[in-house]
């Protein structure tokens, strides 16, 4: 597992940092939608997990879950919800909103990889797209069913309804779009990345030595002898 990246990598880190910081501090990033919001910072983490890996994965959720906790005060776009998860408990509210963007970006990158391997840079990247909104929504709602699923706040939002079920109309379109969107962009991304040379097929490496080995095998003449 790659832990070290090249100056180019470190320039797109940074680079990805600063939109997840945009997306966060103004509205552009973020749809409302009742208490929830559509958010477009699940774009960063999925094209961190394909041009750096699981790691990069992991570094680009963690900095949206700081961000994602700091809006619980109203600090960027103020999240509705967060504030009420704040208010009922500060600590629970940190592990709801930053572990499950942390580990999103460290999965999908584990993805990336793997499709990686079986198909090539477009497929995967497609793939890793829609992961990332998908586990997003998944490990967000299950923290929030886990951490507060007790609470007066969470119960009158279920107001009686099946776990799973309620899940399932409270995301709604929101997690759909994000799917949607994240999907087709990192896709694009992905293959504009690997057009640029920053990332590539993993068996492309073993391509030149295997034509190589190929022409340089000794030629049999069938009319000696």
């Amino acid at each position: 597992m790659k832990t070290k990246f090249n100056t180019k990598q470190l320039v797109l880190l940074g680079l990805l940092t600063a939109i997840v910081m945009v997306f966060s501090f103004t509205t552009i990033g973020s749809i409302p939608i009742g208490p929830l919001v559509i958010t477009l910072n699940v774009i960063p983490i999925a094209i961190a997990a394909v041009a750096l890996g699981p790691i990069g994965g992991l570094i680009m959720g963690s900095v949206f879950g700081i961000f994602s906790f700091l809006q619980c005060f109203g600090i960027g776009v103020l999240s509705g919800m967060g504030a009420v998860l704040v208010d009922i408990n500060p600590v629970l509210a940190f592990i709801q909103r930053f572990v499950p963007r942390a580990l999103d970006g460290f999965l999908v990158g584990l993805i990336y990889n793997f499709v990686s391997r079986k198909t090539n840079v477009q497929t995967a990247s497609l793939v890793t797209g829609f992961c990332t909104a998908f586990l997003n929504t998944l490990l967000f709602m299950s923290a929030l069913v886990l951490l507060f699923g007790n609470t007066d706040y969470v119960q009158g939002l279920m107001d009686g309804k099946n776990v799973l079920i309620w899940i399932v109309t409270f995301v709604g379109i929101n997690a759909l779009l994000e799917m949607v969107i994240c999907t087709i962009v990192t896709g694009a991304v992905g293959a504009g990345l690997k057009a640029a040379g920053m990332i590539k097929d993993p068996d492309s490496s073993k391509k030149p030595a295997e034509n190589k080995n190929i022409t340089n095998e000794p030629k049999v003449d069938l009319n000696k002898g």
